[in-house]
């Protein structure tokens, strides 16, 4: 409770000393040397955009971008085919994903037939 009804220091009340108009120069901030690094002149230059591009670079670009796409489609083949031998349950997997609502729901229905004919049978044998 001190703290709220006591006095603050002078030293960190932002108010306690004149401010600067908007026309006056920041203060000199002091200069430790290991604090901020310089930014290389190569990062402060910007690039500009759509430049005047020939067309035969444009052409060796479009090539390239084709074969990077084609090498990637064969990276993403080889590993689906190394991902295909994932042993038993990885088929099982994969052969669950595979199947759509009629598959899944005709083999509910088979299992579903195979329910009723195993309790007529024992309720054949049990003279129900």
């Amino acid at each position: 409770m001190g703290n709220l009804c006591g006095r603050q220091s002078a030293a960190d009340d932002p108010f306690s000393h004149p401010g600067r108009t908007l026309g006056s120069s920041a203060a000199a901030a002091p200069a430790s040397g290991g604090g901020t690094s310089r930014i290389p002149a190569e990062a402060r230059q910007g690039r500009t955009l759509g430049g005047g591009r020939s067309s035969a670079s444009e052409a060796t670009t479009t090539s390239d971008a084709r074969t990077a796409a084609a090498q990637a489609a064969e990276e993403r083949a080889v590993r689906a085919a190394q991902q295909q031998s994932k042993g038993k349950l990885g088929r099982e997997l994969e052969a669950q994903r595979q199947k759509n609502r009629m598959d899944t729901l005709q083999q509910a229905s088979r299992q579903e037939r195979r329910f009723r004919d195993a309790d007529a049978s024992a309720a054949a044998r049990n003279w129900d």
